[in-house]
């Protein structure tokens, strides 16, 4: 009977799975994951954590026929493939730059067998939604217009009794352990999780999401983001479940929508990963110096002595998640209140969350710095306390996170200093704003 390789990545689940489909249709599967090492490093513990948590979920529910090895792709799936004979590997399509030569180093070394790839981890792929010349768009709107005119399939219809399994325990491919760094998650991983959590929001909280997304003190987002990052649950599933007549369906849909177009940002302009995609913004001038250091410093820790931004900074910090709105202002508030790089608040996100994905998380601090695609004007620049007060109103979401707040009755300081043991402000917002606006005027 023939053979192939099913070779996991950021699609940890058995249902809606085209790869799978691919593979069961192919003979007898052997399902696989590589720990590479130089992913490995280069996660935050939580993401590592998820991962191992929802590997090991995954492993339970193919009755222990999960392989898991470490080493470089390139080397270990050639090897595997060999040893069953397989007459092709089937991936999820990987759209991301390191995902990218990844998967073409192992396409030249597995030789003849091929490297199938059967779906994506997207809506709509990257490279689906051009305009009528071909060319890439580069603002939202009209890229949305066009993604919701491609549209997506039906999910595929996979599970753990579609494909016939094969045992990997007598196989002489070297095992490795699942990473277990003893990180502690806000949420439970793995494709039953995911599931749980989907019906959880679409039963008390989707009607709600078009007005309480913004408010970080009502838990008005879905918390969905780390499941999707690693494909425990798939987009379409979740689209599925959307009455589009409704206004929190078609807001929660727009969101989905962002997360393709950042992914296709990334595939068409690569280095947008880490540079300017407006590289008009390359001259703007940044602190760096000792001072720099210390502000960041106090950034990361949630002392700077704006309590919304203190308040979004430790949840991160102690959970791992922090909803977008906060992160819209506490991005903004690096930039343009600190005159940080946006690089510096990007890799410091991506340590982190548990949801880090380089697409959206690099787009979204562009977004805050003015130098991306849909950027915000230079001269849009959040006002930190009128943000609290405008979407933390009773300051519940600040007493949560900033105890030294909790007593307060101003919790948002707009009269003053806050009690004994809570920092000051460490700069001025109405000065650094000015500042922040003369550095943008300069580049003109």
């Amino acid at each position: 009977m023939t053979q192939a390789l099913l070779w996991f990545r950021r699609d940890l689940r058995l249902r809606d799975h085209p790869a799978l489909a691919a593979a069961a249709a192919a003979g007898e599967v052997l399902a696989c994951f590589v720990v590479d090492p130089r992913l490995e490093a280069s996660s935050g513990r939580r993401r590592l954590q998820y991962l191992g948590d929802s590997l090991r979920q995954l492993r339970d529910e193919l009755g222990g026929r999960l392989l898991v090895t470490r080493g470089r792709p390139e080397e270990r799936i050639p090897l595997i493939a060999k040893e069953i004979g397989a007459s092709a590997v089937h991936i999820s399509a990987d759209f991301a730059p390191f995902g990218q030569r990844r998967d073409e180093r192992v396409r030249a070394a597995l030789g003849s067998v091929p490297l199938v790839a059967t779906g994506s981890p997207y809506l709509v792929a990257p490279g689906r939604v051009t305009k009528d010349d071909g060319t890439p768009y580069r603002v939202f709107t009209p890229f949305f217009r066009r993604w919701g005119d491609v549209g997506w399939p039906s999910p595929a219809r996979t599970g753990r009794d579609c494909a016939r399994w094969l045992d990997p325990a007598q196989m002489a491919v070297e095992h490795c352990e699942i990473p277990d760094p003893g990180a502690s998650l806000g949420l439970a991983a793995g494709e039953a999780a995911a599931c749980q959590q989907w019906g959880a929001f679409l039963d008390d909280g989707l009607e709600r999401y078009a007005r309480d997304r913004d408010r970080p003190d009502l838990d008005g987002t879905s918390l969905m983001s780390a499941h999707l990052k690693f494909g425990t649950i798939h987009p379409r599933t979740m689209a599925a479940g959307l009455d589009r007549g409704r206004a929190g369906a078609r807001s929660y849909l727009r969101e989905l929508a962002f997360r393709d177009f950042y992914a296709a940002v990334l595939y068409h302009w690569p280095a947008s990963a880490w540079c300017n995609w407006n590289s008009d913004f390359d001259a703007i001038r940044t602190d760096a110096d000792s001072r720099a250091n210390h502000r960041f410093e106090a950034w990361k820790s949630g002392k700077t002595g704006f309590p919304l931004v203190d308040a979004g900074m430790r949840q991160l910090r102690q959970t791992g998640f922090m909803p977008n709105r906060v992160r819209m202002i506490t991005a903004s508030f690096l930039v343009k209140d600190l005159h940080l790089p946006w690089q510096w608040g990007a890799a410091w996100f991506l340590s982190q969350l548990t949801d880090g994905d380089l697409a959206s998380n690099q787009h979204g601090w562009q977004w805050c710095a003015g130098c991306g695609t849909d950027a915000a004007p230079y001269f849009r620049v959040f006002n930190p306390t009128t943000q609290g007060e405008k979407f933390d109103p009773t300051g519940d979401y600040i007493r949560r996170w900033v105890p030294e707040l909790r007593a307060a009755t101003g919790v948002h300081l707009r009269k003053g200093r806050g009690p004994s043991g809570y920092p000051p402000p460490i700069v001025d917002h109405a000065t650094e704003r000015a500042e922040a606006l003369r550095r943008y005027r300069d580049l003109s």
